[in-house]
Formats: C-alpha cells, sequence, structure tokens
C-alpha cells in the first residue's frame, strides 16, 4: 500500500541538509509519495527505513537514464494512465537508426540531422536525443560507428545480439551510459552480466508480453533493475495494445514484472515514411520510453517534438515566461515600450510578431501567474496600478527618453488607472489581436 508523505517523513532523518537536492526532508517526502524522487537520493536514511521504504516510494514504473549531460534522457518514472490526473513527467526520447551497412556519406548525414534539427518553441529547445546503432554482422564498421557516436554529446543505443560484439562496444561507450539492446532467451546470462559490470541500462526482447514479463523476471532475480521492455510486436495494432497494457500492470495491477519503460521500433513496422511518423505519434501518446525511426526530416520530426512536448507539458501549471524587459530588434532610447503578461504563448507570439515588424522595440513581460491577458485583467492580476508599479520597478524608464506605453487592445480597460499611476505618461492602446502589430508598430512617431 502506497504511503503518504508525513508517513514517508517519519521515517526520514528530518536534517533538512538539502543533499537529495530538496530544501527540506518534508518536500523530499512528498516527492517520493508523488512518485517524483528516489529513496536512493537520500544519503542519511537508515538501513531499516530504506527497506521500509523502498518498495513502498518507488514509481510503479522504473525511472532510468541513458546518456549523460545535457542529452541525457529519463525514461519511465511515471504515475498515470492518463496525464489531466496529474501529469506525465518523462518525454520519450526520439533515437535516428544507424546501422553497419551504411555508407560514410549517410551515416554522417544521419550524426549531423540530430543537431540540424533543433527548434526552439516556449523557452525550450525541441531536439532529438538519441543515435540507434545497430550491429548486423560487420564488427570493426559497427565499433567504427560507436567512436563516431562517443564524439557527439547524444545519447547511444547499442543494437547487437553478439556478446562480444556487445563487450567491445561498451568497452569504447562505458562512460556514455548506453542502453544495451537487447537480451532475449538465448543471451539474457551473458547479458545481464554485462549489464551489472558496465552499469548499464538493459532493453529485454521478448516474443510477446508474457515472454518479455518472464525475461525482465530472470533479470532482475540477478539484480538487474535498470531495465527497457520491447514485447517484439511490430505490426501497429499489436504494438500499440502492448503499450497500453504494459502500463496498466504496472499501475492498476501492480505487476512488477512489467514496471519498466519500453522501447518500440516504428522504424520496422513500415516502410512508408509518413505512416511510419503516424506510428510514432500513436507511441509518443501511449507509452512508449524510447521511440527509434529509420529517419529524420524536418517537416516529420517537428510535428513528433511538437506533440511530445504537449503531451509532457503539466496541465496543472501553467506555462510561462520570466518577468523582466526583453529587447527585440536592437532597440534604443527612442523606441518603443510595450507592456504584455507572462503566459509563454503570449509572450511568444507577440515577440514574433515584433521581430517580423523589424521595429526595434522594448518589450516588459509583467508577472500574471502564467495567465492570459483578457484571463489576467479579469482575475484582476493585470490592471492599472499593478501595471504601473511594475512599469516603475522593472527599469524601463531608466531605458527610453519618452513617456508613451503601448498596452494590449485587449486590455483598453485600464487605460484610465494606468495614467493615473504613471503621471506625465501616455498610454497607447494596441491592436487587439498579436498579428496586427507590425502594421501598428510602423506608424510608431518618435
Amino acid at each position: 500500500m502506497a504511503l503518504t508523505g508525513i508517513q514517508i517523513l517519519k521515517m526520514l532523518p528530518k536534517t533538512n541538509c538539502g543533499e537529495c537536492k530538496f530544501p527540506t526532508c518534508l518536500a523530499f517526502a512528498m516527492a517520493l509519495a508523488a512518485g517524483k524522487a528516489e529513496l536512493d537520493a537520500c544519503p542519511h536514511v537508515s538501513p531499516e527505513a530504506r527497506a521500509e521504504l523502498s518498495d513502498a516510494s518507488a514509481p510503479p514504473i522504473r525511472q532510468l537514464a541513458i546518456g549523460t549531460g545535457d542529452y541525457e534522457v529519463r525514461i519511465g518514472g511515471e504515475t498515470v494512465m492518463f496525464r489531466h490526473e496529474k501529469t506525465f513527467f518523462n518525454k520519450p526520447g526520439l533515437a535516428i537508426l544507424i546501422t553497419d551497412v551504411m555508407d560514410d556519406a549517410e551515416a554522417e548525414k544521419r550524426f549531423a540531422k540530430l543537431s540540424l534539427y533543433q527548434y526552439e518553441r516556449v523557452g525550450l529547445t525541441l531536439r532529438p536525443e538519441l543515435l540507434a546503432l545497430k550491429d548486423t554482422g560487420h564488427k570493426d564498421r559497427f565499433l567504427d560507428l560507436v567512436k563516431k557516436a562517443c564524439g557527439t554529446p547524444y545519447g547511444i543505443i547499442l543494437m547487437s545480439y553478439d556478446a562480444a560484439t556487445m563487450k567491445a562496444a561498451l568497452d569504447i561507450a562505458k562512460e556514455r551510459r548506453p542502453l544495451m539492446y537487447a537480451a532475449t532467451k538465448e543471451n539474457y546470462e551473458e547479458f545481464g552480466n554485462m549489464a551489472k559490470d558496465y552499469g548499464a541500462p538493459l532493453a529485454v526482447k521478448g516474443e510477446d508480453i508474457e515472454d518479455a514479463a518472464a525475461l525482465s523476471g530472470k533479470l532482475a532475480g540477478m539484480g538487474l533493475k535498470d531495465l527497457v521492455i520491447d514485447t517484439g510486436q511490430r505490426s501497429i495494432r499489436e504494438g500499440l495494445y502492448d503499450q497500453i497494457s504494459i502500463r496498466r500492470a504496472a499501475l492498476l495491477n501492480k505487476n512488477k514484472l512489467l514496471g519498466f519503460p519500453t522501447i518500440t521500433f516504428p522504424c520496422e513496422m513500415t516502410d512508408d515514411p509518413m505512416k511510419e511518423v503516424l506510428v510514432a505519434a500513436s507511441f509518443v501518446a501511449k507509452y512508449a520510453g524510447i521511440i527509434v525511426m529509420s529517419d529524420f526530416e524536418g517537416e516529420t520530426l517537428f510535428p513528433l517534438l511538437l506533440q511530445r512536448l504537449n503531451i509532457y507539458t503539466d496541465p496543472q501549471r501553467p506555462m510561462t515566461t520570466r518577468e523582466g524587459i526583453y529587447p527585440v530588434n536592437n532597440p534604443d532610447e527612442s523606441s518603443p515600450v510595450l507592456v504584455t503578461c507572462n503566459f509563454s504563448l503570449t509572450y511568444f507570439i507577440v515577440s514574433g510578431e515584433i521581430e517580423n515588424s523589424r521595429v526595434p522595440c522594448w518589450l516588459c513581460v509583467m508577472d500574471t501567474e502564467g495567465l492570459s491577458v483578457m484571463t489576467a485583467w479579469a482575475a484582476g492580476k493585470f490592471v492599472g496600478d499593478l501595471v504601473g508599479a511594475f512599469m516603475k520597478k522593472c527599469g524601463i524608464m531608466e531605458k527610453v527618453h519618452h513617456k508613451r506605453v503601448i498596452i494590449p487592445g485587449y486590455a483598453a480597460a485600464i487605460l484610465g488607472d494606468l495614467e493615473e499611476e504613471l503621471p506625465g505618461w501616455e498610454v497607447l492602446i494596441g491592436p487587439r489581436e498579436a498579428a496586427h502589430l507590425p502594421a501598428y508598430l510602423r506608424t510608431w512617431k518618435q
């Protein structure tokens, strides 16, 4: 039975040392209860408490990491079937497939695509993270690809069923914490021992969901915890069915044999690139930990990245931009001043339209707790006295020699109060829609 945060707190040392990266033991206990932290993060918990808390505090789906540094991919750790119940935590890693039969030009092109296809959106960098290197029997060529991958920052998936080849690859890539793919019923003992020796996460590949569960049980019996499941299904219907069944079994039925993240292969389910993207989109939604694609193209990868962002954004927390002054198009002391809210979508739409206008501007972003302009105004968080106080403290008055500010058209009702709060300032009402900003700004008279 799951323990509450208060029950967990009673078994913690209560030192509030912060070594777990949480400010207090209570905060750490609440995170443990919610499945957002692991007990190993606390260095001072007693052996008795650790034994009692380990099972109770662990997320029903094991969380593990692949890779290192900025491109480390965390998968698993999920606690709900549907994101509106709480949220999804660890977005699936997207991997591009590179095999040992590809020539140098093709391999180089695919290595380059991970750095080429990166997109800035709502203050985040959307990008794929993983290289899936596949051994088809050309050992030397495969190991050359592993060496090349180790010269990049990306996470690595080593795909080989041959123990000798896998060991040679691990000798090269062991510092990068690669995912070993895959242990089968023929080689699981050798692969399990290697995974323990190198401290690497290990994928298991079964012939179906029952076979994969049996393999994970054998490897768990060997002391392995960081496992990834592949049920071996390569049809769309069966693959999606297995993803849902594994999630249900782990969360609802507490089946520990299936309490691990999964890896899927849309690249092996179809030869049609567009259909492959649709398959990958299904696995983004339900419930893959890693998705291996045959190739990346901008027009197909970006929608997947955007879908992933939308699904793995906490639905209970507004996306916000930091309060402050944002210069757009290299403004000077005579440039227009605009003020808006800190809802991320509003900020990026407004700043994007200002960039398109090519008019240098100062964009003042006020903290409205992530609410849009109309909602913030209705909630009393974007009203004249508060906007005026923000203008005084943010420092914009030291950056311009004029006294004019443009407010959103949807907030026209705050004009009078804002003029009272900012004596001597002229408050201009901008357009209601951001798309009309370029034309409006071009009429600005210095």
